[in-house]
C-alpha cells in the first residue's frame, strides 16, 4: 500500500508506506505475562504502530544463558509507517518504560523484564550496527517460531525462502533440548484485547489513509 505524505518532503523516521512487522516479546524477570500484556497495549497506543495481532503467550526455559528464570514469550503481527530503525528506536523506549537496563560492557545475554525484537519487516534485509533483518537467529529458535506461527505462519522468510510454518517444521524435525509449553495470559481481558486488535489496526490504517495523500 502506497501512500505519500503531505509536506515538503525532508527526510523523516515515516516511511511513505504501510508496512507489515513481525515482532517477538519475551520476558523473564518480573511478572512477565503481565509485562508482555502491558508492551502490547503500549503497541497499540503508539500513533505509527497498528497492532493487528497478539499470539499465546509460551513459557520456556533460557536458552543460550544460564539463568534461574523461566521466560514467557510470545508473538505480535503489527503494521506501521516507521523506518525500521525508528521503529527499533520506538520499541526500545517501550523495553525502558518496563524497567528493561542494558548493562555497559555486559557480555553475552542477560535477564530481562522485556525484550521487543523485529523478526521480519515485509521482506526488507537489513545489516547494520544496530539491526538485523531477518532475525538472524530466529529460525533456531523455537520459543520465536512457535508464537509466530500461531498467528503469522505464512510470513515469507527472505533469506531463507521459506514461510515460517516451513521454518518451525524444519526445526521440530531438529529439536535440541528446548522445550516450550503454551500458557494463558495472567488478565483475562486480553483475549478480548487480541481479538479487537484487528478492527482497530483497520480503522485506525484508514485513518492514517485519510491524513495522507495516496
Amino acid at each position: 500500500m502506497k501512500l505519500h505524505r503531505r509536506g515538503t518532503g525532508e527526510a523523516s523516521s515515516v516511511s511513505a508506506e504501510i508496512h507489515e512487522v513481525a515482532l517477538g516479546l519475551g520476558s523473564n524477570l518480573g511478572n512477565s505475562g503481565k509485562i508482555l500484556q502491558t508492551a502490547w497495549h503500549q503497541l497499540q497506543n503508539h500513533p505509527e504502530i497498528f497492532p493487528v495481532a497478539l499470539s499465546s503467550p509460551y513459557r520456556s526455559r533460557p536458552l543460550g544463558m544460564v539463568s534461574a528464570n523461566s521466560f514467557v514469550n510470545a508473538a505480535a503481527l503489527v503494521r506501521t509507517t516507521l523506518s525500521p530503525l525508528a521503529l527499533l528506536r520506538d520499541l526500545q523506549a517501550i523495553e525502558a518504560c518496563n524497567g528493561r537496563v542494558r548493562p555497559i560492557g555486559a557480555r553475552g545475554y542477560q535477564d530481562r523484564t522485556l525484550d521487543l525484537d523485529i523478526l521480519l519487516y515485509d521482506d526488507r534485509i537489513v545489516h547494520t550496527s544496530p539491526l538485523v533483518l531477518p532475525h538472524p537467529r530466529m529460525q533456531h529458535r523455537l520459543f520465536v517460531l512457535m508464537p509466530l506461527c500461531e498467528i503469522g505462519g505464512e510470513f515469507f522468510h527472505p533469506l531463507l525462502k521459506k514461510h515460517v510454518w516451513e521454518l518451525l517444521d524444519d526445526l521440530l524435525k531438529d529439536i535440541d533440548k528446548q522445550e516450550v509449553e503454551k500458557i494463558s495470559w495472567p488478565d483475562e481481558r486480553a483475549e478480548l484485547s487480541r481479538l479487537g486488535a484487528s478492527k482497530k489496526s483497520a480503522d485506525r490504517t484508514l485513518d492514517i489513509e485519510n491524513q495522507l495523500d495516496i
